[in-house]
């Protein structure tokens, strides 16, 4: 009786095993299919907006200042992630809980000044819709707006990563969590640095 429980033990935690191996390899190619979705659906976008581009009723401005800071800011907190992913390696759990709190704020303060930036816009008469509104100024509202919903997932994604790093389930030797968390958030920095040099120059 007790070799059959142990075959059986054996049996459900190499089962156990493999599925959690099959889960961790089908991880990273998921979210680079996500990934490439939404690099598509910003491809759209950004097209859409060229296109329009030609209306007679285009009205070209200046991006609000608020943008440049949060552009800063998310670079940032692209450099503090890549510090967590460094100091999780070298199982240095203080740095590692600093760095990603810190890239938690940067994100927290993209988010708070990018509204900022909708203000800057509102005051000097941009609105999103209604009569007031312009071709341009809809499409930045929409296309920013888009961009904040995947920060916020993002910072989901963060706080989540936080929580589990806390309760100790990352290390130098499973570090999977992190590096998924990390791809997904330089990849929401690197299509916002795309988006606003997109702006800037295609006014």
């Amino acid at each position: 009786m007790c070799t059959t429980k142990k075959i059986k033990t054996n049996m459900k935690q190499t089962l156990e095993q493999e599925y959690t191996a099959a889960k961790r390899k089908s991880a990273k190619p998921m979210l680079w299919v996500s990934m490439i979705s939404m690099t598509m659906m910003f491809a759209g976008l950004t097209s859409a907006y060229v296109v329009s581009r030609k209306r007679y009723d285009w009205v070209s401005f200046d991006l609000p200042q608020a943008f440049y800071i949060s552009t800063l800011l998310i670079v940032l907190s692209s450099i503090t992630f890549m510090f967590a992913k460094f100091f999780i390696k070298k199982d240095n759990r203080t740095a590692t809980t600093g760095t990603l709190i810190a890239t938690f704020l940067l994100g927290i303060g993209f988010v708070l000044f990018q509204f900022q930036g909708f203000e800057e816009l509102f005051s000097a008469g941009y609105v999103f819709a209604g009569e007031q509104s312009t071709v341009k100024s809809s499409f930045i509202y929409g296309i920013t707006l888009a961009h904040i919903v995947h920060v916020i997932a993002g910072l989901i994604v963060l706080s989540v990563l936080i929580f589990n790093h806390l309760n100790k389930k990352y290390s130098s030797k499973d570090t999977l969590g992190l590096e998924l968390g990390a791809i997904f958030w330089h990849f929401v920095d690197i299509l916002w640095i795309y988006l606003f040099l997109f702006f800037y120059f295609i006014r």
